[in-house]
């Protein structure tokens, strides 16, 4: 079978631009990923199936008729389909140089701008509500510590859930001033200061699992039940698990929508207030 030079150049530009050329992280890879899966999908649909599709398809009014399918037959928010569109302008900005010659319909495309979603009041939780959350937590059992510890560090440092799973224990600087290393988005590090309850906290945890010896340095902080480093789900069923058991008690307090997002948006508007 004959390779398309659209199948070709989608190729490169997943193996050889955005890892190498681009330095894309392997998250942002797999989100490019799974929008050009939709966009065959889509092209599926049209009547274009995958290994037939050609540069010359790509034009303003398929990748326009593609952005509207994405929220008419998707039902994805406009901060997804702008997502989705940012892989499709990568992809397009890359192929300007490979193919000069449909730079004209390449800027109609990148000129197609990016859809604003309507602004939401911001949810976060109040100190009472962060209080109430935290006395749900059993920190008399291991697993009850280390989750406590977890929450703990979301709410004191805002860091995000992506950030908090990569923590090693080498990562951790307790002596004052006490520090956490932290990787963050796009291959960037910065260092975050820890407040004394905090440090108390981590002292104690890592005495209690055993990560104070030399030969864990290089062991991620937190663990699952298996013994592995913890995905962004786990993290998500924990907090969530905590916040639906609060909201029993106190539901005007636990907004229904509770996530590690809005942890940071509690530390946030905690900063604001103070």
């Amino acid at each position: 079978m004959k390779t398309t030079k659209f199948a070709y150049y989608l190729n490169k530009f997943f193996t050889v631009y955005l890892p190498n050329t681009n330095g894309s992280t392997p998250m942002t890879i797999d989100s490019y990923r799974y929008a050009f899966i939709l966009f065959l999908t889509f092209m599926e649909e049209k009547g274009t199936p995958a290994d037939s599709i050609e540069i010359s398809d790509l034009t303003y009014h398929t990748i326009l008729e593609f952005l509207e399918w994405l929220q008419a037959k998707r039902k994805n928010s406009v901060a997804t389909r702008n997502q989705r569109q940012a892989a499709l302008n990568s992809f397009i900005s890359y192929l300007m140089y490979e193919f000069p010659d449909y730079l004209f319909e390449f800027q109609f495309i990148l000129g197609i701008p990016i859809k604003k979603a309507p602004q939401k009041e911001i949810s976060y939780l109040k100190t009472e509500g962060v209080k109430l959350l935290f006395e749900q937590i059993n920190i008399n059992t291991k697993s009850g510590f280390r989750n406590y510890t977890m929450l703990t560090l979301l709410y004191t440092t805002g860091i995000r859930v992506s950030e908090l799973i990569n923590i090693k224990v080498k990562d951790i600087s307790l002596h004052y001033p006490a520090t956490l290393l932290v990787h963050g988005k796009g291959q960037k590090s910065r260092y975050v200061p820890l407040v004394s309850n905090t440090v108390k906290i981590l002292e104690d945890y890592i005495v209690r699992y055993g990560l104070d010896k030399e030969y864990r340095l290089n062991d991620w902080l937190f663990k699952n039940h298996m013994k592995e480093q913890f995905k962004r789900q786990g993290i998500n069923y924990i907090i969530k698990k905590y916040a639906d058991l609060a909201r029993i008690k106190k539901p005007d307090l636990i907004p229904e929508d509770f996530s590690p997002h809005k942890m940071r948006h509690t530390t946030a508007m905690d900063l604001v207030d103070s």
